[in-house]
């Protein structure tokens, strides 16, 4: 009877400290007036599966579509809306590309200090409920992390077009001075995720860096440095890495990262969101029981009548 009790005494304990916490991921939305109609109704579906925060990874409007002050405001009133914190990563739709003709011929650096002005003026996400986060200084508030749980999460200016590089052999020098920005923030929220001895760190941006390309040693220029230092952090840090992007729309979990030699790095998952034109979102959880950090579940909007 003693041992009994205390197997149940022991199995209790296990449950007392057993935490499991949930996130939703969206991104590449809305890109037309069905998906700005049905968006708002999409994220009040994920706030309903009680959601710590949900995060968008760039691309709020589509890619024809003008970079004008209102289409802007639009997006962060739809954000600020949200129930659950609401976490928002640049795309290139709305900055990068905004010089085309078709997106109104604007200068891309200040539009992109306007995303800045608007979406990330402190120190708090956006929602009805705000999460305080620690923001990258020296001009960068869109890099951004906070924890929850026993995980880091950590957001990236790190746009689709090949990270606003440009055509050239020749980078912009707006990707000269904000890619070092990006690679210290990278290496400074693993040291981070280190130095707590945390279980695992999420990166959230907004480009897809093709990692077919870069296992085969032809990696896009302007993703170069970032996946090789993502690859070296991931292969010295001791728990679970994963990478959530959009931009080629393709809903997809699965562990592309290499170690250089063919091997894939089992610690590394990458996520990628729904995007136009199938609407969807992806929640992921965190449990501190199970044998994998991380599971993800995806949900295509609307959904399915039983």
């Amino acid at each position: 009877m003693k041992h009994v009790l205390v197997a149940c005494l022991l199995a209790v304990s296990m449950l007392a400290h057993a935490e499991t916490w949930h996130f939703g991921l969206i991104g590449d939305t809305p890109y037309s007036p069905y998906e700005r109609r049905e968006l708002p109704r999409m994220l009040n579906r994920i706030n309903d599966n009680q959601v710590a925060f949900i995060a968008h990874i760039g691309d709020f409007k589509g890619g024809q579509e003008r970079c004008d002050d209102e289409t802007f405001v639009d997006r962060l009133q739809l954000f600020d809306a949200s129930n659950a914190p609401f976490i928002f990563v640049p795309g290139d739709n709305e900055w990068s590309d905004c010089e085309r003709i078709s997106n109104g011929a604007y200068d891309p650096l200040e539009r992109l200090n306007k995303l800045r002005a608007l979406f990330w003026p402190d120190n708090r996400s956006l929602g009805q409920k705000r999460l305080t986060l620690e923001r990258q200084p020296g001009g960068y508030p869109e890099h951004a992390r906070f924890r929850l749980g026993p995980v880091l999460f950590v957001s990236f200016n790190l746009p689709g077009g090949n990270n606003n590089f440009g055509m050239t052999d020749v980078p912009r020098a707006e990707f000269t001075v904000r890619n070092p920005a990006v690679l210290d923030w990278l290496s400074e929220s693993f040291a981070l995720a280190r130095r707590e001895k945390l279980a695992g760190i999420v990166l959230l941006f907004q480009a897809d860096p093709d990692f077919h390309y870069f296992a085969k040693g032809f990696p896009y220029r302007g993703y170069r440095d970032f996946l090789e230092r993502l690859r070296s952090e991931t292969m010295t840090f001791p728990g679970e890495v994963v990478v959530v992007h959009g931009d080629t729309h393709m809903s997809r979990i699965d562990q592309p990262l290499t170690d250089g030699h063919g091997r894939t790095l089992t610690n590394f998952t990458r996520v990628e969101t729904f995007g136009y034109p199938i609407m969807g979102w992806t929640r992921g959880s965190i449990d501190t029981e199970s044998p994998r950090l991380f599971r993800f579940e995806t949900h295509r909007w609307p959904e399915k009548e039983h």
